[in-house]
């Protein structure tokens, strides 16, 4: 009851439309309603007593009824699709901001074309069972008590046998919908993973290419769409069970009012007329009943793509705080005792394990270590894309948990080895987070990136197109976007995490000045696998297993020997 009052909330911002929607399909119920009742009074009186005047106005007014009825057919046809598409709409950019106001760890643990499935396909059986489902359904139940109506004037008994007929027709559809609900509930699923095998193989067709694989991707997509067909076989066989047992119902419907009425004529209870009416009325009463088993699959179409919408409108956001302040985040980030761990089956155990420290405001922090030893994962907890498990992140001594992740972040600013750049410009990309950012800005911010130099030899210049992901630039280039992004931004704090690690020593060197440059007057923290570009840094931590196991300048850490001192000894050897 709770989901369909959830979902019948989405028809309130179009009750207007509805409700008119709803009236044309009454009417048309009604235009039907007329047919087989003026046959028998033409049949019964007007034919045998020659009345040709009431023949030709029943005829007229029969006519326009049809033309009546064909009109509202008309509007519900296009206008109930209108409201379908308008419910659908809504319900995707609900859907679409709930998924962007999701944490990192929803992403972890769900793979991107399950939940483009989600928004997309599921929906759109959502906005055909919005659309067809009350109309429909309100449709063949005035139809259906109509016609029972009309059949008690032609003959109370004949109306009765039907009536104690149709319950045992509603009982075997109930019991035929339950299987058929399970059914295609894992029918959906193995669709979600179906296109999250798509969407992942796509993506990555280049590497497949490269390490010639061709063959590998074919048969883990052959893998699952083996299980997808499975799925909608059984599916399939549940709704075959289903419409086979309700054809049968049907056409014994069909065989008990030929006998009962042909027998009422037998015996003189009814007239010829009169069962030639009731076996019309019979005939409309099965139309709404076939409706209603046409739209049995769409409800069940429709509420099982509903029902995982709600599964992933119910997922939690990101956490924000209850009484969130407001304060000014530029000052020393302070590090006290914090453990962290991602909570996952491929994950257990602590990957930070009491880590403490301080950044004075201006200074730069340098993290190193081995893969996997928790560098990341600090610079992740900084903007709060994960919630510490326990301990104490402050900046210029605010908790971070006490103010709203879009404060946070708008201070901070983030430099990835793994560059992603949005299908569009590259002043789309470059003003990213700075929508409103005016033209001399964007071109400074890239001047001091050293990426306008590139872009001023482009025909289109800053409008040219970057491709997916950015595949029309090159890494270096990509990555002075997304530098320039950061410049644009102009935040207090900066995260450069392994910024420069898939880049050439060339290349390196060059987007070392920007970062440089970029660093100057903020609050910063490194993450490098190569020494060289943490030398001059205020600070080193050196981070395996989770804890800070030395800390110092370069020359500190070099003199006490261990770990830091092993690494530079084996990268400056030569």
């Amino acid at each position: 009851m709770k989901k369909l009052k959830r979902f019948f909330a989405y028809y309130k911002p179009h009750r207007k439309l509805f409700a008119f929607d709803m009236v044309c399909a009454f009417l048309i119920s009604v235009c039907n309603m007329f047919y087989p009742m003026i046959a028998r009074n033409i049949m019964n009186d007007y034919v045998p007593n020659k009345n040709l005047q009431l023949l030709i106005i029943w005829a007229i007014l029969l006519a326009l009824i049809y033309a009546l009825k064909s009109i509202l057919t008309y509007i519900v046809g296009y206008w109930g699709h209108v409201l379908g598409v308008r419910i659908q709409g809504d319900m995707r950019r609900d859907l679409f901001n709930h998924v962007e106001s999701l944490s990192f760890s929803f992403f972890d643990e769900n793979k991107t074309g399950v939940v483009m499935s989600r928004i997309i396909n599921d929906l759109f059986e959502v906005s055909e069972l919005a659309h067809h489902a009350p109309e429909d359904v309100f449709n063949s139940c005035i139809s259906i008590v109509g016609a029972l109506v009309m059949l008690g004037f032609i003959n109370p008994w004949l109306s009765l046998i039907v009536l104690c007929y149709v319950p045992f027709m509603i009982f075997f559809a109930a019991k035929a919908r339950n299987r058929m609900s399970k059914a295609f509930d894992e029918s959906r699923k193995k669709v979600a993973v179906l296109n999250a095998e798509i969407e992942s193989s796509i993506t990555g067709v280049r590497v497949t290419k490269a390490y010639n694989a061709e063959c590998t991707e074919r048969a883990k997509f052959d893998d699952v769409n083996a299980q997808f067909k499975t799925a909608r076989t059984h599916s399939y066989r549940a709704m075959g069970g289903f419409h086979a047992g309700m054809s049968a119902f049907n056409d014994f419907l069909y065989l008990i009012a030929l006998i009962s009425g042909g027998l009422f004529f037998f015996f003189g209870q009814i007239t010829a007329p009169d069962f030639t009416a009731y076996i019309l009325y019979i005939t409309m009463l099965l139309t709404p009943i076939r409706t209603l088993v046409t739209l049995f699959e769409q409800i069940q179409d429709g509420m099982t793509g509903f029902n995982r919408f709600c599964q992933l409108m119910d997922t939690e956001p990101e956490y924000q705080p209850s009484q969130p302040i407001k304060a000014d985040l530029d000052g020393d980030i302070v590090f006290e005792n914090v453990t962290f761990s991602y909570h996952t089956a491929e994950e257990k155990g602590d990957v930070l394990k009491g880590v403490s420290f301080t950044l004075q405001k201006g200074k730069t922090l340098a993290l190193v270590g081995g893969s996997g030893g928790g560098k990341t994962t600090i610079c992740h907890l900084l903007p709060r894309f994960y919630v510490r498990d326990s301990g104490k992140i402050t900046i210029g001594g605010t908790d971070i948990n006490d103010v709203t992740s879009s404060d946070l972040r708008e201070n901070i600013a983030m430099v990835a080895q793994d560059v992603f750049l949005f299908a569009g410009s590259i002043r789309d990309n470059i003003r990213y987070g700075s929508p409103n950012a005016r033209e001399e800005d964007i071109i400074l911010a890239a001047k001091r990136a050293n990426i306008h130099d590139f872009i001023a030899t482009l025909p289109s210049g800053y409008d040219t197109e970057v491709g997916e992901r950015g595949v029309k630039l090159s890494g270096g280039q990509k990555q002075r976007v997304s530098i320039a992004r950061a410049f644009l931004k102009n935040p207090p704090i900066l995260i450069l995490d392994e910024a420069t690690s898939a880049l050439d020593n060339m290349t390196e060197m060059q987007i070392q000045s920007a970062l440089q440059q970029l660093s100057t007057g903020r609050t910063t923290i490194v993450v490098a696998h190569r020494l060289s570009t943490v030398k001059n840094a205020d600070e080193i931590l050196v981070v395996t297993d989770g804890k800070i196991a030395q800390r110092g300048t370069h020359e500190q850490l070099v003199a006490q020997g261990g770990l830091y001192a092993d690494l530079y000894r084996y990268q400056f050897k030569e």
